[in-house]
């Protein structure tokens, strides 16, 4: 959330930034709904991960009206944005939501004599309390890979003491 006193960030520090999270739920419902309304949960999490990008891009546009380096920095608030929310807010964790539905709904197959309507709604619950426990690690680790790849190419013209343009 937003220091005190630091303008608040629509994107992180509202609940717009739930709408990252759709294509979780979409997931965690897969064995209930249509393919159509999953795949319309991806939509809705591209289209924030999209609306997210393009708001850091103008506020490194804002922030560096007349500077030398305005398109490099445009570019890298855009660029770093996209790359770690479609990672850390769909893909990763769709992937991860979608397998461990699988899995549940596979077990409980295997293991128990419920019937299809009731593991399937297990799935469903089991896909959703999932989505809490993973943010966490999932945008520690896509830190820690932008921070150990993609970041350090755009940082290769910043002296060591500047800080990251995003």
């Amino acid at each position: 959330m937003a220091q005190h006193g630091a303008e608040r960030d629509l994107y992180r520090d509202t609940w717009v930034r739930y709408l990252g999270y759709a294509n979780e739920v979409g997931e965690s419902f897969r064995a209930l709904v249509p393919k159509a309304v999953v795949w319309a949960s991806y939509g809705i999490a591209t289209a924030y991960v999209t609306a997210d990008a393009a708001d850091k891009g103008l506020k490194a546009a804002q922030v560096n009206a007349d500077g030398p380096d305005r398109t490099a920095d445009i570019t890298v608030a855009v660029v770093d944005t996209f790359v770690w929310q479609a990672l850390a807010s769909v893909a990763i964790p769709g992937f991860t939501i979608n397998r461990i539905c699988a899995a549940s709904l596979y077990l409980m197959g295997r293991l128990t004599r419920w019937p299809l309507p009731v593991r399937k709604w297990a799935t469903t619950a089991v896909g959703l309390s999932a989505i809490p426990v993973i943010i966490t690690p999932i945008d520690r680790s896509v830190d820690y890979l932008l921070d150990s790849s993609l970041r350090k190419l755009y940082n290769v013209h910043k002296k060591p003491d500047e800080p990251r343009p995003v």
